[in-house]
């Protein structure tokens, strides 16, 4: 195994946790085709949240967004701004500032995609639980598609002040993630 990959499993968990640690706060696996996946009840206690994600949704395509919504807030109060590409083409896009009422932090795999190829991403969430700040979300991901396949980062601004307790997500043009779809949550330590 490579450093890396330690370094990943040695951060998400242990007894003692010391800042700059994660502790897992909660994971889902999808059993059944699902339409949306919802964190709740999530404690202030971090510095920043990390979500590690696995996912395959049923868009006949070869991805779909990855959208979030922050506190069942459906106000026009999201920004992205993506950079991608496909191994051809290199790809920038964004949204006007406070212009969409979800937020598109990262992609998954649809059904086009070669048989049992999963997208990988890692979002980050900024000063969720700050009553005084804007919250900023950024994602790095991508998947390989035997050949194909697209890698990208993504930002968003969430326009609101009120702490993050809770975000539900959902796969774009209502589709819904795939059995053995993986969502962790875990909370950086001060």
């Amino acid at each position: 195994m490579s450093n890396t990959i330690l370094g990943i499993f040695a951060s998400s968990g242990g007894a003692a946790a010391s800042a700059g640690s994660y502790e897992s706060i909660s994971s889902q696996t999808l059993a059944s085709d699902t339409a949306t996946v919802t964190f709740s009840s999530i404690p202030a206690t971090y510095v920043s949240l990390q979500l590690r994600i696995l996912s395959r949704s049923t868009r006949a395509a070869a991805n779909a967004n990855l959208n979030i919504q922050i506190n069942s807030d459906t106000g026009t109060v999201y920004t992205l701004h993506e950079l991608s590409g496909d191994g051809a083409t290199a790809t920038a896009t964004g949204s006007a500032a406070g212009g969409v009422t979800n937020a598109s932090i990262a992609r998954s795999t649809g059904t086009t995609a070669t048989a049992s190829v999963f997208a990988v991403s890692i979002v980050d969430i900024h000063n969720y639980a700050s009553s005084t700040q804007n919250k900023t979300i950024r994602s790095f991901f991508g998947y390989d598609n035997n050949g194909s396949g697209i890698v990208g980062l993504r930002s968003v601004l969430y326009v609101g002040t009120t702490a993050v307790s809770a975000f539900t997500l959902s796969s774009a043009s209502s589709s819904s993630f795939l059995t053995g779809s993986t969502f962790a949550l875990y909370g950086i330590k001060g």
